[in-house]
Formats: C-alpha cells, sequence, structure tokens
C-alpha cells in the first residue's frame, strides 16, 4: 500500500465481489453496535448484523450498503467483509424488498405451527434494512 493514510475494503458475497477499492473509512454494524474503521486500526475479527455499511472513499463522497450480517476482518489496513448478500443502496430492487417484507409479515401474523419465528423475523428485517438503506 502506498503513503495515504486510506485503507483497501473488499466486500465478497458468495456470488461475487461487491466492492474492492481504497477507502478513507468504512462503517460495518457489528453485533454490539457500529464501528469504524480508520486508517491503522487495531486488528479485529467481528460478527456483523444486519445494517448499514457506510464507506467513505478517498474523493470523500458517499456510498452505502445493505448488509444481511456476516463477519468483517480488519488486518493490516485491509478489511474484508464476507456476508450472504450486500447490496449498493441506488442497485436495491425496491419493489421486491417490499414484497419480501409484507410476505414476512404475513408468515408472522399468520401464527402458522411450524413457522420458524426467527428465520421469519430476520427475513422481515433484512427487507427492512434494504428499504431504509435504498433511501440514501
Amino acid at each position: 500500500m502506498s503513503d495515504s493514510k486510506n485503507i483497501k475494503l473488499e466486500i465478497i458475497t458468495p456470488n461475487k465481489v461487491v466492492f474492492s477499492k481504497d477507502v478513507q473509512s468504512v462503517t460495518l454494524p457489528g453485533e454490539v453496535g457500529s464501528f469504524q474503521v480508520l486508517y491503522n486500526h487495531a486488528p479485529i475479527l467481528s460478527n456483523l448484523s444486519i445494517g448499514q455499511i457506510k464507506v467513505q472513499n478517498v474523493d470523500d463522497s458517499i456510498e452505502y450498503f445493505a448488509a444481511s450480517g456476516g463477519f468483517a476482518v480488519v488486518l493490516e489496513n485491509v478489511v474484508t467483509v464476507l456476508s450472504e448478500t450486500t447490496e449498493k443502496s441506488d442497485l436495491i430492487d425496491v419493489k421486491r424488498a417490499e414484497e419480501a417484507l409484507e410476505r414476512a409479515k404475513s408468515r408472522i401474523k399468520e401464527k402458522a405451527a411450524n413457522l420458524d419465528y426467527e428465520r421469519a423475523f430476520l427475513a422481515m428485517e433484512r427487507a427492512k434494512n434494504r428499504l431504509r438503506i435504498s433511501q440514501k
């Protein structure tokens, strides 16, 4: 890495590399609260929850991503995010997210005996997060 005070950020899902470039900072949705990573951050391995990833690019522009949880590794000015799904705010299919939210709410409301409430609740939270991030 050059003498700059930037960090390398990689956001990876099973299907593709969602993001890979140098940035000034990244704020991640840690399980016990969000945290920001800047140049020379201490090494860390963290679980991530459903939430927002906020990226401050080297040109000072901001990008937002909806994350479904996962893990983050910070080591030697490289941040690697591994997530089942992560979507850039302007690429979120709002109609699909709204439909997913309604399906999840409907499942929870039905209170079926065979319903996996935790799974339905997480589906609802992921959809809400995608809708919230799509507004950014």
